[in-house]
């Protein structure tokens, strides 16, 4: 127990480090930042949302930069191959022998922190070649399977402007995202800031916070953070609400085809723990749910006809959902830790 205190201190500490480093390279895009750190300290992915010109590639980049990880940046294309991310067996002789076999040369998935940059270019086939490694950290190429390194991200990136040429990611991809993460444009002061930065001759430098085995005690750490069962029936009460077959939300009936699926309350739970830890309180409430639902849930609904006819866009139909799932009781910090206590 003393070891696991220790060891959220220094958490929190590394995730203030991390974004005071961060701080020097991105302007402003605070809870882009956090949400990035909830999921990497949850152990899950992130899909980055944005159009062009919004630092997506840099925020990636840096991040790896800090976690002295290895990092590979993968472009996609129309005309990327499933071998092109995964590797491929190569035929190889030995010249003092004669003897022919095979040699697998690992592809760029082969790293700790993946970055696929726009990932809604390649066709079906390639994109498929991402699910076996981000759910079981392994790929299978030549019948035989590869455990990935740990610890293993990917962050992937999309522009949700340009739709002409692209392949949109199938639902069973999508829901391997743990959050789907909308950068929006910077404020008017953050702006300028960012010219006047990046327009001159002088380079901000960044330097490592957190090794590879460290980082990995810090994710084993955030699963262990304890959660009341009303807490977790709140977030599970969340992603029900989102289902039209069994919500009481008419919004929710009307214009929703299908809601989130029982990862999104795995999600939940977990994006509230991860902030928690972050925040250095070795509990989590209903307000670290409320936080990551929307990066959550946002790409897990999917709406009908109705709901673009009425221009009702998923934002407005997660708010209605926190919201009505709060009004049916939510418990303070210490009620969430009476109840842990006597669990």
């Amino acid at each position: 127990m003393e070891d696991d205190r220790k060891t959220l201190t220094e958490l929190q500490s590394t995730g203030e480090s991390l974004t005071a480093e961060m701080a020097k390279v991105i302007i402003g895009q605070r809870q882009v930042l956090d949400q990035m750190l909830i999921a990497m300290f949850a152990g899950g992915h992130c899909l980055l949302l944005g159009v062009p010109g919004l630092a997506k590639t840099l925020m990636v980049s840096t991040l790896a930069k800090l976690l002295d990880l290895q990092f590979h940046r993968i472009q996609f294309t129309p005309d990327l191959m499933p071998s092109d991310i995964t590797g491929t067996e190569v035929l190889q002789e030995d010249r003092s022998t004669g003897q022919r076999s095979f040699r697998f040369i690992p592809g760029p998935v082969f790293a700790n922190v993946v970055l696929a940059d726009e990932i809604n270019r390649a066709p079906p086939k390639t994109q498929a070649a991402l699910l076996e490694a981000m759910q079981e950290r392994q790929v299978t190429v030549g019948g035989e399977r590869r455990a990935l390194p740990h610890p293993f991200f990917v962050l992937a990136t999309q522009n949700p402007i340009e739709q002409e040429g692209t392949y949109p990611l199938p639902e069973a991809q999508l829901d391997r995202f743990m959050m789907n993460v909308w950068i929006d444009y910077p404020s008017e002061a953050e702006e300028l800031e960012m010219v006047l930065q990046t327009t001159g001759d002088l380079t901000a430098q960044v330097e490592s916070c957190v090794r590879g085995e460290a980082l990995e005690r810090y994710i084993r750490l955030v699963r262990r953070i304890p959660i009341s069962q009303t807490v977790a029936a709140f977030a599970m009460r969340i992603a029900r609400l989102s289902r039209p077959g069994t919500s009481s939300i008419p919004i929710v009936q009307k214009c929703v085809r299908w809601g989130a699926g029982p990862r999104a309350t795995q999600f939940l739970v977990l994006g509230g723990k991860a902030r928690a830890a972050l925040q250095g309180r070795p509990l989590v409430t209903d307000d670290d749910i409320r936080e990551v639902a929307l990066p959550v849930l946002r790409h897990r609904l999917r709406l009908n006809f109705q709901a673009e006819a009425e221009n009702i866009s998923i934002l407005d139909i997660i708010r209605e959902i926190v919201e009505e799932a709060s009004s049916r009781g939510t418990i303070s910090s210490r009620e969430a830790a009476m109840q842990v206590f006597r669990t």
